[in-house]
């Protein structure tokens, strides 16, 4: 574990976050770490600022909340930046470190590892919807916070990603594989059927490389509590009566809003338009995450030769 030195580029940089947290009048610095550094230098240049901590693990971490910084730790060694910012962005609400709509301001490694080179103001309001603690509160006693947040990275990515170049929109439903399944039936064939439950879990990146490709199929994709796909390509028929979405919503979301009030599940939409992750329970969607960027698509010129040539 390679620390980072507060020298020059550091101490530059985050001099230049804390400004412009002033200047934003934001409610925090996070700083997305991939080793630790000098926590007494970060305490005492923040100028008054909140400043959140996060790294994959709590090593990395170590002695900075004895110091008075917010500490979050991710366990996403192997997610993309983007994703980690969000999750990291995410628990701070959960774990009331920031509010549902602060603006923070991100300091991390955008080029190169372990050097902070890049920052970015990112308003919760926008990013996070109406998500409160009491939502994730109340989520966790139904389905444990360690496979929703699984799920909700999944999502993130494909919903960011897609797949091949393409958007791709799909569904999770998490939780109450007793009560979902009276609501299912598999369309054509389930494509995780006779695989083991240790080689259908989540906890694998594996598992979710695979899961990517079988999200492009229609169907829901249903999830035990412990974090195993119970199968795919799963028809859900559940009542829709009651249920008020917003204009725009289509067959997927009222699906969901449908499954997650039928039954004690939740269920996480991904938005083939635009990548929007929505987490439905009892029939609302209590949470909306926009991805902070989509995959790039390089596309080839095209040029007429000039006349005469």
């Amino acid at each position: 574990m390679e620390s980072l030195k507060f020298d020059q580029q550091l101490e530059t940089m985050y001099s230049a976050a804390v400004r412009l947290a002033h200047a934003a009048k934001a409610s925090a610095v996070l700083i997305l770490l991939d080793g630790p550094t000098n926590w007494h230098e970060l305490r005492e240049r923040a100028e008054g600022v909140q400043v959140i901590v996060a790294a994959d693990t709590i090593e990395v971490l170590e002695g900075a909340a004895a110091v008075g910084l917010s500490t979050v730790v991710l366990e996403m060694k192997d997610s993309p930046l983007y994703a980690k910012l969000s999750q990291a962005l995410l628990e701070a609400v959960a774990d009331e470190i920031l509010a549902p709509g602060a603006r923070v301001v991100t300091l991390y490694s955008g080029f190169e590892a372990n050097v902070l080179d890049s920052i970015s103001v990112i308003d919760l309001g926008e990013h996070l919807g109406r998500l409160t603690v009491r939502d994730l509160q109340q989520i966790e006693t139904r389905v444990p916070l360690d496979t929703l947040q699984t799920v909700l990275h999944l999502a993130l990515e494909i919903g960011r990603e897609g797949r091949e170049g393409k958007p791709v929109g799909t569904l999770f439903v998490v939780g109450d594989m007793a009560r979902v399944r009276k609501h299912c039936r598999t369309i054509g064939f389930d494509p995780v059927k006779g695989y083991s439950r240790k080689e259908r879990n989540l906890k694998s990146a594996k598992v979710r490389e695979a899961i990517k490709e079988i999200a492009q199929l229609d169907g829901a994709i249903l999830v035990s509590a412990d974090g195993t796909v119970e199968a795919a390509g799963q028809y859900v028929d559940a009542p829709a009566a009651g249920i008020t979405l917003a204009k725009g919503l289509g067959a997927r979301h009222w699906t969901a809003a449908a499954i997650s009030k039928v039954t004690n599940a939740v269920a996480v939409t991904v938005s083939q338009s635009s990548g929007t992750v929505r987490l439905f329970k009892n029939g609302e969607a209590i949470l909306h995450i926009e991805p902070l960027r989509r995959a790039m698509k390089w596309r080839g010129f095209e040029f007429e030769p000039l006349g005469g040539e």
